[in-house]
């Protein structure tokens, strides 16, 4: 990929990651962090609403459809190793009700959030 385009993506995911924090705001759930990553992994956004912490990873694709099968299983192992590793500093968080959840953004249409569709290893 050139370096044009890769900077391209890149602004296309920061976006997208903006305007998720912002939907979930709208949906009155609290941003506790954003692009949390460790060496092993890393998370898009944490948030929580009630007694959930949700661990939210973003997609941004062309369409709707492609954002939403863009989770793959060594992304799932990547946001558990980060999940784990935000639930040892924030012992506060761990009785809580844990979700990994995907917030999918696509030009033209609203975002589409899916609690709980990212499974977690959390043990």
């Amino acid at each position: 990929m050139r370096r044009r385009d890769r900077a391209q993506a890149r602004a296309f995911g920061l976006n997208a990651e903006f305007l998720a924090a912002l939907w979930l705001r709208l949906r009155f759930y609290r941003i506790l962090a954003r692009s949390y990553r460790i060496r092993e992994g890393e998370i898009d956004i944490i948030a929580a609403r009630g007694a959930t912490i949700a661990f939210v990873e973003v997609k941004a694709r062309p369409t709707m459809e492609e954002a939403a099968i863009a989770i793959s299983a060594q992304k799932r192992q990547r946001m558990s190793r980060a999940a784990r590793h935000w639930l040892a500093r924030n012992p506060w968080a761990v009785h809580r009700v844990l979700r990994g959840d995907a917030l999918f953004v696509a030009p033209g249409r609203l975002p589409r959030h899916a609690p709980a569709a990212v499974e977690l290893d959390l043990g």
